[in-house]
């Protein structure tokens, strides 16, 4: 056991997306994550092997039949013993189940209760089903995402499920945690993706009402409007990034590229961007993307290649850091952030369902190993 959160005991109910990638998170960092899993096959996630089910690692896994009186009575004698609990059904589920947050509070008023969700508890689309593209839709990330006069991108699944949805609620529970040493009483941490991804853009409302930031996607200094700031095909057909926003940064771009300043647009010259864009493409174009890693990588000029899923764990310096890590054959994220004194650790490969249940239930002090067996019948 080791990481900054051992000793803390959390329950993860069933869910898809950001819950998951959540409890994965505390369970890095120590804590003991017991996941309810359905006694019967589940539509939640895609159907892969369990060992790359990656945000099922370090946990253990209890399996109930949550319509059954007796799973919920043992439920109730869970939450009395956790710490935390995290949710990801749609509002009103939990409450029909018997679990909400009045009737667990009351059986463990120290109980953090994390709700995440993706339109929020209450409100018109509360309700409604949807899914990250939605939720960023709906605060302006997505508007924003793309190229000029192209359309949205989705970019992954990243910045409303995992970026305003599951990092919000680690924090939001963690905060909770916190005031729970002042106060001695649990609450309730509502985590909305919509809210999460809209926190997320924060700094680029406060630019547009600057008047520095262009409401059309591609045309800003940050979303590849600005050629300085940008990827670019090389000779191979490989590609480079470059963030050359600062100007003694920029002068040494264009230093290494080999142009002259003199015959060039003024950096932030935005009427002349595609003049500097259509310059530096040809530069790229002219040298392979590891010759122009061997000119300008651990330089100023702030670049980095753009390496595929399966370069990127084999690059230096992800590998000086040891950012990633092989587990059961399967090559995957070291933890993060990092700790000097209780560092945080993969404790186990993804667990299959109904795997270390019992022996949860026996550490928690809940049940007997029998009961628990009769529970899941």
């Amino acid at each position: 056991m080791s990481g900054p959160l051992t000793g803390l005991k959390v329950i993860e109910m069933p869910a898809i997306g950001p819950v998951p990638f959540c409890g994965m998170l505390l369970a890095d960092l120590g804590a003991d994550v017991l996941r309810i899993d359905r006694v019967g096959e589940s539509d939640l996630g895609l159907k892969v092997e369990t060992k790359y089910a990656l945000n099922g690692r370090g946990k253990r896994s209890l399996a109930l039949d949550l319509k059954d009186a007796k799973a919920i009575r043992l439920m109730l004698e869970l939450i009395a013993k956790a710490d935390v609990l995290i949710e990801g059904f749609r509002p009103g589920v939990m409450e029909r189940l018997g679990l909400g947050p009045d009737v667990a509070l009351d059986r463990n008023p120290k109980l953090v209760y994390g709700r995440m969700t993706g339109w929020g508890q209450e409100g018109p689309l509360a309700s409604a089903a949807g899914h990250d593209i939605n939720y960023i839709a709906l605060t302006g990330a997505l508007h924003a995402i793309g190229l000029k006069d192209g359309k949205p991108v989705p970019p992954l699944n990243l910045v409303g499920d995992f970026g305003g949805g599951s990092l919000y609620l680690a924090m939001g529970v963690l905060a909770a945690l916190y005031e729970r040493q002042q106060s001695g009483r649990g609450q309730v941490v509502d985590a909305a993706m919509v809210d999460g991804a809209a926190s997320l853009m924060t700094g680029f409302y406060g630019m547009m009402g600057a008047g520095i930031w262009s409401d059309r996607r591609g045309s800003n200094i940050l979303d590849t409007g600005a050629p300085w700031y940008d990827t670019y095909e090389c000779k191979d057909g490989l590609f480079i990034s470059i963030g050359s926003i600062e100007g003694k940064f920029y002068a040494e771009l264009i230093k290494v590229l080999g142009l002259d300043p003199a015959t060039l647009p003024k950096q932030y010259d935005r009427r002349n961007w595609e003049i500097l864009r259509s310059a530096f493409a040809a530069s790229f174009r002219t040298k392979s993307r590891d010759e122009w890693c061997a000119l300008m990588e651990g330089t100023d000029i702030c670049f980095a290649p753009v390496l595929s899923l399966e370069e990127a764990p084999k690059h230096k310096h992800m590998a000086a850091r040891k950012t990633f890590a092989e587990i059961g054959g399967v090559v995957q994220p070291s933890p993060a952030p990092r700790f000097s004194r209780t560092p945080g650790a993969i404790r186990s490969a993804p667990v299959e369902r109904d795997q270390g249940g019992a022996e949860a239930l026996r550490d928690w002090g809940v049940a007997s190993e029998t009961e628990y067996a009769a529970s899941a019948e």
